[in-house]
C-alpha cells in the first residue's frame, strides 16, 4: 500500500509560481513512477506530468502538451518525494492537483492509476 500526501497549493496571480510536493509513504519509493493530474471543476481528471525510472540513474520525465516549458517535475528519492514546479500560471491551470503513483511508468490515463493523493487545491487568479 502506498499513502500519497501533497502539500503547497494555494492561490497565486496570473504569472506566478507554485512549488507542489507529494511525500510518499513507500519503502521502494525509487520503483516508482511518480505523477501529477488535475482536475478542475465540471471536468475529467488530466494528465500533467510524470517522472518514472528508465534505468540505471535515468529518470525519465513526461509532460502534458499545455504545462511544457512551465512546469518541472523533478523527484528526491532520499526523501520519498516528488515536487511540481510550476511557474508562469494561467487562469486555465486553476485545478485541484493531485499526487499519483504506479509501479513502473506512469500512464496518462487516470483510472489506471493504482494510488492516489487526497489533492491539493491550485487557484490562479487573473
Amino acid at each position: 500500500q502506498v499513502q500519497l500526501v501533497e502539500s503547497g497549493g494555494g492561490l497565486v496571480q496570473a504569472g506566478g509560481s507554485l512549488r507542489l510536493s507529494c511525500a510518499a509513504s513507500v519503502r521502494t519509493f525509487s520503483q516508482y513512477g511518480m505523477g501529477w493530474f488535475r482536475q478542475a471543476p465540471g471536468k475529467e481528471r488530466e494528465f500533467v506530468s510524470a517522472i518514472f525510472w528508465s534505468g540505471g540513474s535515468i529518470y525519465y520525465t513526461d509532460y502534458a502538451d499545455s504545462v511544457k516549458g512551465r512546469f518541472t517535475i523533478s523527484r528526491d528519492n532520499a526523501k520519498n518525494t516528488v515536487y511540481l514546479e510550476m511557474s508562469s500560471l494561467k487562469a486555465e491551470d486553476t485545478a485541484v492537483y493531485y499526487c499519483a503513483a504506479d509501479r513502473g511508468r506512469v500512464t496518462h490515463t487516470a483510472r489506471l492509476i493504482d494510488y492516489w493523493g487526497q489533492g491539493t487545491q491550485v487557484t490562479v487568479s487573473s
